[in-house]
Protein backbone atom coordinates (compact mmCIF):
# COMPACT_ATOMS: atom_id res chain seq x y z
CA UNK A 1 0.00 0.00 0.00
CA UNK A 2 1.36 3.35 -0.83
CA UNK A 3 -0.14 6.35 1.27
CA UNK A 4 -0.54 10.18 0.14
CA UNK A 5 -1.00 12.49 2.66
CA UNK A 6 -3.89 14.77 0.77
CA UNK A 7 -2.11 17.91 1.21
CA UNK A 8 0.05 16.59 -1.39
CA UNK A 9 -3.23 16.26 -3.69
CA UNK A 10 -5.94 19.48 -4.83
CA UNK A 11 -7.74 20.48 -1.60
CA UNK A 12 -11.00 22.69 -2.12
CA UNK A 13 -13.36 24.26 -0.13
CA UNK A 14 -11.22 26.23 2.33
CA UNK A 15 -10.99 29.73 1.28
CA UNK A 16 -7.84 31.11 2.80
CA UNK A 17 -4.43 29.37 3.59
CA UNK A 18 -2.93 31.19 6.52
CA UNK A 19 -4.78 28.24 8.70
CA UNK A 20 -4.08 27.51 12.00
CA UNK A 21 -4.31 23.71 11.31
CA UNK A 22 -4.67 22.52 8.17
CA UNK A 23 -8.10 21.65 8.04
CA UNK A 24 -9.55 24.50 9.68
CA UNK A 25 -12.23 26.54 7.72
CA UNK A 26 -11.60 30.29 9.49
CA UNK A 27 -7.92 31.40 9.32
CA UNK A 28 -5.91 31.83 12.28
CA UNK A 29 -6.37 35.44 12.60
CA UNK A 30 -9.88 34.88 13.05
CA UNK A 31 -9.02 33.23 16.68
CA UNK A 32 -10.08 35.71 19.11
CA UNK A 33 -11.44 37.55 16.95
CA UNK A 34 -14.54 35.98 16.12
CA UNK A 35 -16.43 34.50 18.97
CA UNK A 36 -15.15 31.36 20.60
CA UNK A 37 -17.94 28.79 19.64
CA UNK A 38 -17.79 30.23 16.08
CA UNK A 39 -14.00 29.61 16.25
CA UNK A 40 -14.52 26.09 17.53
CA UNK A 41 -16.71 25.12 14.77
CA UNK A 42 -14.61 26.79 12.10
CA UNK A 43 -11.96 23.98 13.04
CA UNK A 44 -14.36 21.04 11.42
CA UNK A 45 -13.92 20.40 8.51
CA UNK A 46 -17.35 20.47 6.71
CA UNK A 47 -17.05 21.06 3.27
CA UNK A 48 -13.23 20.50 2.34
CA UNK A 49 -12.37 17.91 0.11
CA UNK A 50 -9.68 16.36 -1.91
CA UNK A 51 -9.83 16.06 -5.62
CA UNK A 52 -6.99 13.40 -7.35
CA UNK A 53 -6.72 10.35 -10.23
CA UNK A 54 -6.05 7.17 -9.82
CA UNK A 55 -6.43 3.65 -12.17
CA UNK A 56 -6.50 1.71 -8.33
CA UNK A 57 -9.06 -0.81 -8.23
CA UNK A 58 -9.23 -0.16 -4.05
CA UNK A 59 -8.79 3.12 -2.46
CA UNK A 60 -8.15 2.77 1.14
CA UNK A 61 -8.04 6.08 3.94
CA UNK A 62 -6.76 7.19 7.39
CA UNK A 63 -7.36 9.82 9.14
CA UNK A 64 -6.98 11.14 12.70
CA UNK A 65 -9.79 12.79 14.34
CA UNK A 66 -10.24 16.06 16.53
CA UNK A 67 -13.09 14.46 18.45
CA UNK A 68 -13.72 11.22 20.30
CA UNK A 69 -18.18 12.34 19.64
CA UNK A 70 -18.08 9.88 16.47
CA UNK A 71 -21.85 10.65 16.00
CA UNK A 72 -24.66 13.04 17.35
CA UNK A 73 -28.32 11.57 18.12
CA UNK A 74 -29.34 12.76 14.63
CA UNK A 75 -26.93 12.17 12.81
CA UNK A 76 -24.83 9.40 12.12
CA UNK A 77 -20.90 8.69 12.35
CA UNK A 78 -20.62 8.11 8.71
CA UNK A 79 -21.70 11.85 8.10
CA UNK A 80 -19.96 13.24 11.11
CA UNK A 81 -16.65 11.85 11.44
CA UNK A 82 -16.46 10.28 7.84
CA UNK A 83 -14.87 10.14 4.68
CA UNK A 84 -17.40 9.84 1.44
CA UNK A 85 -15.84 8.94 -2.05
CA UNK A 86 -16.97 10.32 -5.35
CA UNK A 87 -15.70 9.33 -8.26
CA UNK A 88 -16.57 11.51 -12.09
CA UNK A 89 -18.30 9.38 -14.95
CA UNK A 90 -19.84 10.81 -18.27
CA UNK A 91 -23.31 11.10 -16.62
CA UNK A 92 -21.46 12.85 -13.84
CA UNK A 93 -20.26 12.77 -10.57
CA UNK A 94 -21.33 9.59 -8.59
CA UNK A 95 -20.92 8.18 -5.35
CA UNK A 96 -18.54 5.29 -4.90
CA UNK A 97 -17.97 4.73 -1.31
CA UNK A 98 -17.91 5.67 2.16
CA UNK A 99 -15.26 6.01 4.86
CA UNK A 100 -17.10 4.69 8.19
CA UNK A 101 -15.25 5.77 11.56
CA UNK A 102 -15.64 2.90 14.62
CA UNK A 103 -12.28 4.19 16.50
CA UNK A 104 -11.06 7.68 17.49
CA UNK A 105 -9.28 8.93 16.96
CA UNK A 106 -7.39 6.91 14.25
CA UNK A 107 -9.35 5.32 11.26
CA UNK A 108 -8.38 3.65 8.93
CA UNK A 109 -10.86 2.01 6.06
CA UNK A 110 -11.51 0.95 2.64
CA UNK A 111 -13.37 3.47 0.59
CA UNK A 112 -13.46 1.23 -2.52
CA UNK A 113 -12.59 -1.79 -3.56
CA UNK A 114 -13.27 -4.41 -6.61
CA UNK A 115 -13.31 -1.52 -9.29
CA UNK A 116 -12.55 -2.24 -13.17
CA UNK A 117 -9.22 -0.90 -14.65
CA UNK A 118 -9.11 2.89 -15.78
CA UNK A 119 -8.05 5.89 -14.64
CA UNK A 120 -10.60 7.86 -12.07
CA UNK A 121 -11.38 11.14 -10.90
CA UNK A 122 -11.89 10.95 -7.63
CA UNK A 123 -13.12 13.97 -4.58
CA UNK A 124 -12.77 12.91 -1.12
CA UNK A 125 -15.24 14.30 1.45
CA UNK A 126 -14.23 15.35 5.32
CA UNK A 127 -16.21 14.92 8.11
CA UNK A 128 -18.88 17.25 8.09
CA UNK A 129 -18.93 17.74 12.11
CA UNK A 130 -15.81 16.63 13.30
CA UNK A 131 -12.38 18.19 12.55
CA UNK A 132 -9.06 15.96 11.39
CA UNK A 133 -5.26 16.39 11.95
CA UNK A 134 -4.13 14.34 8.88
CA UNK A 135 -5.65 12.09 5.75
CA UNK A 136 -3.97 9.67 3.38
CA UNK A 137 -5.28 7.86 0.98
CA UNK A 138 -3.95 4.65 -0.23
CA UNK A 139 -3.89 2.47 -3.34
CA UNK A 140 -1.86 -0.48 -4.13
CA UNK A 141 1.50 -0.83 -4.58
CA UNK A 142 1.93 -0.04 -8.89
CA UNK A 143 -0.94 2.02 -9.23
CA UNK A 144 -0.67 5.84 -9.71
CA UNK A 145 -2.29 8.71 -7.96
CA UNK A 146 -1.54 11.89 -8.93
CA UNK A 147 -3.59 15.59 -7.91
CA UNK A 148 -6.13 16.81 -10.52
CA UNK A 149 -5.16 20.38 -12.11
CA UNK A 150 -6.87 23.53 -10.29
CA UNK A 151 -8.96 24.73 -12.87
CA UNK A 152 -8.55 28.67 -12.67
CA UNK A 153 -11.56 29.88 -14.77
CA UNK A 154 -13.58 27.48 -11.95
CA UNK A 155 -16.17 29.41 -10.21
CA UNK A 156 -16.74 29.22 -6.47
CA UNK A 157 -19.45 29.86 -4.63
CA UNK A 158 -19.06 30.71 -0.51
CA UNK A 159 -22.38 29.85 1.79
CA UNK A 160 -22.39 31.15 5.07
CA UNK A 161 -24.80 29.73 7.51
CA UNK A 162 -26.19 27.50 10.04
CA UNK A 163 -26.15 23.99 11.53
CA UNK A 164 -27.61 22.93 8.18
CA UNK A 165 -25.47 24.64 5.76
CA UNK A 166 -22.95 22.71 8.42
CA UNK A 167 -24.37 19.98 6.97
CA UNK A 168 -27.13 18.57 9.80
CA UNK A 169 -28.42 16.19 9.59
CA UNK A 170 -26.81 14.30 6.34
CA UNK A 171 -25.89 10.59 6.22
CA UNK A 172 -22.71 11.08 4.49
CA UNK A 173 -20.42 14.40 4.42
CA UNK A 174 -21.13 14.62 0.34
CA UNK A 175 -24.80 14.49 0.41
CA UNK A 176 -25.77 18.07 2.08
CA UNK A 177 -26.99 20.37 0.21
CA UNK A 178 -23.50 22.40 -0.54
CA UNK A 179 -21.64 19.65 -1.66
CA UNK A 180 -24.63 18.74 -3.79
CA UNK A 181 -24.36 22.06 -5.54
CA UNK A 182 -21.08 21.90 -5.88
CA UNK A 183 -21.12 18.96 -7.98
CA UNK A 184 -24.68 19.92 -9.74
CA UNK A 185 -22.55 22.59 -10.90
CA UNK A 186 -19.43 21.58 -11.38
CA UNK A 187 -18.12 24.59 -8.94
CA UNK A 188 -15.83 25.13 -6.06
CA UNK A 189 -18.25 25.73 -2.70
CA UNK A 190 -16.90 27.07 0.41
CA UNK A 191 -18.94 25.66 3.36
CA UNK A 192 -18.63 28.72 6.27
CA UNK A 193 -21.78 26.76 8.62
CA UNK A 194 -21.21 27.09 12.15
CA UNK A 195 -24.16 24.76 14.04
CA UNK A 196 -26.30 26.79 16.26
CA UNK A 197 -24.27 30.21 15.54
CA UNK A 198 -24.48 31.70 12.21
CA UNK A 199 -25.97 35.02 13.38
CA UNK A 200 -24.77 37.47 10.91
CA UNK A 201 -22.18 38.76 13.09
CA UNK A 202 -19.57 41.95 11.95
CA UNK A 203 -16.53 39.81 13.00
CA UNK A 204 -17.71 36.82 10.87
CA UNK A 205 -18.47 39.52 7.98
CA UNK A 206 -15.56 41.24 8.25
CA UNK A 207 -13.83 37.82 6.94
CA UNK A 208 -16.35 37.01 4.78
CA UNK A 209 -15.19 40.26 2.71
CA UNK A 210 -11.75 38.84 2.38
CA UNK A 211 -13.05 36.42 -0.15
CA UNK A 212 -13.35 36.95 -3.71
CA UNK A 213 -15.56 34.27 -4.98
CA UNK A 214 -18.29 34.43 -7.61
CA UNK A 215 -21.41 34.38 -5.10
CA UNK A 216 -21.75 35.12 -1.90
CA UNK A 217 -24.66 32.79 0.06
CA UNK A 218 -25.94 34.10 3.00
CA UNK A 219 -28.63 31.62 4.49
CA UNK A 220 -28.74 32.45 8.26
CA UNK A 221 -32.33 33.09 9.55
CA UNK A 222 -32.88 29.68 11.19
CA UNK A 223 -30.30 31.25 14.23
CA UNK A 224 -31.47 34.53 13.96
CA UNK A 225 -35.25 36.31 15.29
CA UNK A 226 -36.31 39.25 13.68
CA UNK A 227 -34.94 41.52 15.85
CA UNK A 228 -31.48 40.18 15.37
CA UNK A 229 -32.20 40.59 11.81
CA UNK A 230 -33.21 43.96 11.68
CA UNK A 231 -29.99 44.88 13.57
CA UNK A 232 -27.39 42.88 11.68
CA UNK A 233 -28.05 41.87 8.26
CA UNK A 234 -27.99 45.24 6.44
CA UNK A 235 -24.38 45.63 8.20
CA UNK A 236 -23.33 42.24 6.85
CA UNK A 237 -24.54 43.10 2.83
CA UNK A 238 -22.86 46.32 3.18
CA UNK A 239 -19.53 45.34 5.01
CA UNK A 240 -19.36 42.75 2.10
CA UNK A 241 -20.74 44.98 -0.68
CA UNK A 242 -17.96 47.62 0.59
CA UNK A 243 -14.71 44.97 -0.29
CA UNK A 244 -16.71 43.52 -3.24
CA UNK A 245 -18.64 45.75 -5.20
CA UNK A 246 -19.28 43.80 -8.06
CA UNK A 247 -19.97 40.08 -6.28
CA UNK A 248 -23.34 38.95 -6.35
CA UNK A 249 -25.40 38.36 -2.78
CA UNK A 250 -27.74 35.56 -2.58
CA UNK A 251 -30.20 35.99 0.32
CA UNK A 252 -31.90 33.04 1.96
CA UNK A 253 -34.70 32.79 3.88
CA UNK A 254 -35.15 30.17 6.65
CA UNK A 255 -36.77 26.58 5.36
CA UNK A 256 -40.31 26.23 6.62
CA UNK A 257 -39.96 23.86 9.93
CA UNK A 258 -41.42 20.42 9.15
CA UNK A 259 -44.32 20.86 11.72
CA UNK A 260 -44.98 24.47 11.79
CA UNK A 261 -48.47 23.05 10.47
CA UNK A 262 -49.03 22.31 13.74
CA UNK A 263 -46.46 23.93 16.36
CA UNK A 264 -47.53 27.58 16.21
CA UNK A 265 -44.09 29.38 17.49
CA UNK A 266 -42.79 27.67 14.86
CA UNK A 267 -44.96 29.15 12.47
CA UNK A 268 -44.76 32.29 13.81
CA UNK A 269 -40.89 32.14 13.79
CA UNK A 270 -41.04 31.70 10.46
CA UNK A 271 -43.16 34.63 9.77
CA UNK A 272 -41.58 36.98 11.72
CA UNK A 273 -38.39 36.31 10.58
CA UNK A 274 -39.27 36.39 6.83
CA UNK A 275 -40.96 39.78 6.97
CA UNK A 276 -38.05 41.21 9.17
CA UNK A 277 -35.50 39.89 6.28
CA UNK A 278 -37.78 41.17 3.50
CA UNK A 279 -38.13 44.52 4.90
CA UNK A 280 -34.04 44.37 5.28
CA UNK A 281 -34.10 43.29 1.30
CA UNK A 282 -36.28 46.36 0.79
CA UNK A 283 -34.46 49.07 2.31
CA UNK A 284 -31.43 47.92 0.45
CA UNK A 285 -32.78 48.00 -2.89
CA UNK A 286 -34.05 51.44 -1.86
CA UNK A 287 -30.73 52.78 -1.29
CA UNK A 288 -29.18 51.80 -4.40
CA UNK A 289 -27.43 48.44 -3.82
CA UNK A 290 -26.87 46.53 -7.23
CA UNK A 291 -26.70 42.77 -7.13
CA UNK A 292 -28.46 41.68 -3.98
CA UNK A 293 -30.67 38.84 -4.68
CA UNK A 294 -33.40 37.32 -2.57
CA UNK A 295 -34.24 33.44 -2.14
CA UNK A 296 -37.63 32.55 -0.30
CA UNK A 297 -37.71 30.05 2.27
CA UNK A 298 -41.37 28.15 1.26
CA UNK A 299 -40.27 25.81 -1.18
CA UNK A 300 -36.72 24.87 0.30
CA UNK A 301 -37.78 21.80 1.52
CA UNK A 302 -41.01 19.23 0.61
CA UNK A 303 -42.86 16.84 3.40
CA UNK A 304 -41.64 14.60 5.67
CA UNK A 305 -37.81 15.32 4.33
CA UNK A 306 -36.08 16.47 8.07
CA UNK A 307 -35.19 14.44 11.24
CA UNK A 308 -36.51 16.67 13.55
CA UNK A 309 -38.22 19.61 11.81
CA UNK A 310 -35.25 21.67 11.34
CA UNK A 311 -32.15 19.41 10.38
CA UNK A 312 -33.22 18.21 6.31
CA UNK A 313 -32.10 14.65 5.88
CA UNK A 314 -30.61 13.18 2.37
CA UNK A 315 -34.00 13.68 0.60
CA UNK A 316 -34.57 17.20 2.01
CA UNK A 317 -30.69 18.35 1.02
CA UNK A 318 -31.64 16.62 -2.64
CA UNK A 319 -34.34 19.11 -2.43
CA UNK A 320 -32.77 22.18 -1.24
CA UNK A 321 -30.01 21.84 -3.28
CA UNK A 322 -32.45 21.65 -6.15
CA UNK A 323 -33.67 24.59 -5.14
CA UNK A 324 -30.43 26.82 -5.09
CA UNK A 325 -29.08 25.36 -8.13
CA UNK A 326 -32.42 26.72 -10.04
CA UNK A 327 -32.08 30.47 -8.24
CA UNK A 328 -28.20 30.55 -8.46
CA UNK A 329 -28.39 29.93 -12.52
CA UNK A 330 -31.60 32.26 -12.94
CA UNK A 331 -28.47 34.76 -11.01
CA UNK A 332 -25.92 33.33 -13.58
CA UNK A 333 -28.08 34.39 -16.28
CA UNK A 334 -28.07 38.10 -15.26
CA UNK A 335 -24.39 38.32 -13.77
CA UNK A 336 -21.42 38.09 -15.81
CA UNK A 337 -19.47 37.41 -12.16
CA UNK A 338 -21.38 34.15 -12.19
CA UNK A 339 -20.41 32.66 -15.07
Amino acid sequence: MIWTDIRNLQIEGQGWTDMKSPFDRLPASAEGVVRDVVWDLSRHSAGICVKFRTEAPTIWARWTLTSDRLAMSHMPATACSGLDLYIDTPDGSRWAGVGRPETAPDVEAILVKDMEDGEKPCTVYLPLYNGVTSVEIGVPEGCRMEAMERDSDRRTIVFYGTSITHGAAASRAGTNHVARVGRDLDCETINLGFSGNGKMELEVATFLAQLDPHLFVVDCLPNMVADEIQGRASHLVRTIRDARPGTPILLVEDRTYGDAQFVMSRRRRNENSREAFKKVYGQLQSDGLEGIYYMEGANLLGEDDTVDGSHPTDLGFRRQADRFVERIREIQAQVSNVR
